[in-house]
């Protein structure tokens, strides 16, 4: 009995650490170029933000006035590099101001 317990933990730990997994890259989020940015200015409606950026990836239930652009991607499990824009809209639903973090290149597939 102690040798099948044996037999069964050391396929158990080799299955754990076997070189041969794949492992896939990951990308969430929205991909959000200089260009893109570019093309945004004051005064513009969310609408036509939407329509340059896409659709933001989280949006805050109780301060409307903001929206955020993720993006993250990580290589075959490794570090996680994240991109960010965050979009500001005053009363009248019209762009105030931005702020951007973008990777210095976008790694999509």
């Amino acid at each position: 009995m102690q040798k099948l317990i044996s037999f069964i933990l050391t396929f158990i730990i080799a299955g754990c650490s076997f070189p041969g997994v794949y492992k896939i890259n990951v990308q969430q989020g929205n991909i959000v170029t200089e260009e893109e940015i570019s093309q945004l200015s004051e005064g513009m409606p969310r609408r036509q933000v939407h329509a340059v950026l896409g659709t933001p990836l989280l949006l805050n239930p109780i301060d409307t006035s903001r929206e955020y652009f993720v993006y993250t991607f990580q290589r075959r499990g490794g570090d996680i590099r994240k991109q960010q824009v965050v979009v500001y809209y005053d009363n009248d639903n019209q762009l105030a101001r931005y702020e951007t973090e973008l990777l210095a290149e976008t790694p999509a597939y």
